[in-house]
Formats: C-alpha cells, structure tokens, sequence
C-alpha cells in the first residue's frame, strides 16, 4: 500500500491493544496528510465513506484509529470491513498494533493512565481479556507491529517502510524478527508465532560454576553452544526461518515473533535468543531481543 491506487480512496484501520502504540500511528498517518480519525465509532466509518462517495470528496486517503472504547466495535467493524470489501472504490488494510503484557503494565504505570477495561490497576488478566477481545481482527490484520522494544524513532521507521516502502519492503533489511527468551515455568508468551524448546540441550543449572549465571554471560554461552546437537540446531533454525519469511512477505506478513524457551529461562533460551538475535542481524534483518524470565 505504498503507493495511492490511481481512483480509489486508500484507507487504513488502525487498531490493537490499548496502550500498545496507536497514537503514534495516528500522528503518523496525520503528518503523511491522511484524513484521520483518533477513537472513530466503527459504526460511523461507513457512513463516513458514504458521505464521502456521495459528496465526490477529494479525500484520497483516510486513517480510522478504533478499538474497544466503542460499545459497538465488533458489529461496527465487521460492518465497515464488509462495506470497505465490496465497495470497488476503496483499497483498504488494517493495522494491528500489539506489545508484550509486561510492556504494556510498565506504560499505563508510567502514565497513571486507565485501562479503557479496567476500573483500578492495569494487570496481566486484563490485558488477556482485551486481547481475547480483539482476537477475530487481529487474525484479519495485514499488518502487524510489536511495540514492545521500538523507540519512538523505530516504530515512525517501521510506518515508512509498510506505507512508503513500496518493493523496498520486500528486502531483509525491511523484515522485523523479534526475539524472545522465557522459562516454561511461569507459562509460554501469548505473542508469538514460533516456539522452539531448547530443554534438549544439557543444563548449565547443574554446573555448580554456571549456576547462578545466565545466558548472557560467555562461560555460559560457551558451555550450550558447544554440543553437536546445538550447532546443528542453530543451523536448521537458521535454514527454517530464511525459508519461511519470503512466504510471510507474500502475505502480507512483515514481522515475525520467535520464542525460544527452557525450564526457568535463564541459561539456554538466554542463549540461544541471543546467538540468533546475532545471526539475524548479520544476515541483514531487523532484530529486536527480549528475555522475559531473567528477572523472575
């Protein structure tokens, strides 16, 4: 969607969990001179467009920034999808904008902001509550992008390259990977598209020296990379994800949320989340890196 359809109105419907970053997609879509809306009623986005076709309007591109605030989302949106579908005069997409649990209590903490679900503290369960919420568009999205590591800087440089890209978008340098260490013992992240379980390989845990260590740390490194079994992991893993991103980009899909987990997520998910993190990055990809048991 890089480029205006010639005769169409391109429009774009923002939307994700609360707090995760639709605001600056909004100021975004705003200083790239779309007509847009912040917190539309879904229900009145068709009559927008109608009014717009009825009136012959100028207006050649539109952002709608909606989510759960409105009593009627669901029905509003599936309305306005289904409208936008069959209407040959208007090219649409939607763009779901998410970030990890943690992130997004540390945000609404920061700010003393409310959660638009919750009446006191934002917490883990409604945050789950609202993702559940928006399960069916998140499915429907084109694009998705994961605010939990981005700077400001980053996520306007991600907005280029999905709306003003163009073909550059096809290339690595364009493809988000966003790494994510944790321990199944305090459960699998909810955000992720591959897991892999890296319980496999020999615990450093039992190594008296490397106990209390984590998989930052290079003795540690050094002891989990050392096996056969890990080296021709990496390579497969490796092999796996550069086989599957040029179908990801055909479908629209431009960022990819792999896990890498181990019983308490300190010493070979750490590890192997930051080899691939480096490999990535030296294949030319866009890489983001989380290890989110290191504190438990």
């Amino acid at each position: 969607m890089g480029e205006t359809v010639m005769g169409k109105m391109n429009v774009v419907i923002v939307t994700g969990l609360s707090g995760a970053g639709k605001t600056h997609a909004a100021d975004w879509f705003e200083d790239k001179g779309y007509y847009c809306i912040d917190n539309m009623p879904p229900l009145l986005i068709r009559n927008f467009l109608e009014l717009a076709d009825y009136n012959s309007s100028r207006i050649s591109k539109a952002a709608f920034v909606v989510d759960i605030r409105s009593e009627d989302f669901k029905e509003g949106l599936k309305d306005a999808l289904n409208y936008m579908r069959q209407s040959p005069e208007i090219s649409y997409k939607i763009l779901y904008i998410e970030a990890s649990d943690e992130a997004l209590i540390a945000r609404y903490n920061e700010t003393r902001r409310r959660h638009p679900l919750s009446t006191g503290m934002t917490t883990n369960d409604i945050i789950e509550q609202e993702r559940h919420m928006l399960d069916s568009i998140r499915r429907q999205a084109d694009y998705i992008i994961d605010t939990t590591n981005l700077k400001t800087a980053e996520f306007q440089h991600e907005m280029d390259r999905l709306f003003e890209g163009g073909e550059e978008y096809t290339s690595k340098r364009a493809f988000g990977i966003n790494i994510i260490s944790f321990g199944y013992k305090y459960g699998m992240p909810q955000d992720i598209d591959i897991a892999f379980d890296m319980r496999f390989i020999p615990n450093p845990y039992y190594k008296k020296s490397l106990k209390k260590l984590t998989g930052n740390n290079k003795k540690v490194q050094q002891y989990v990379l050392k096996f056969d079994i890990t080296k021709k992991f990496i390579k497969q893993v490796d092999d796996l994800i550069n086989d599957l991103i040029p179908s990801f980009i055909k479908e629209g899909k431009y960022h990819l949320n792999i896990a890498f987990g181990c019983t308490g997520g300190q010493h070979r998910s750490v590890t192997m989340a930051n080899e691939m993190a480096r490999i990535f990055r030296e294949e030319g990809y866009r890489v983001t890196l989380e290890h989110r048991s290191l504190d438990r």
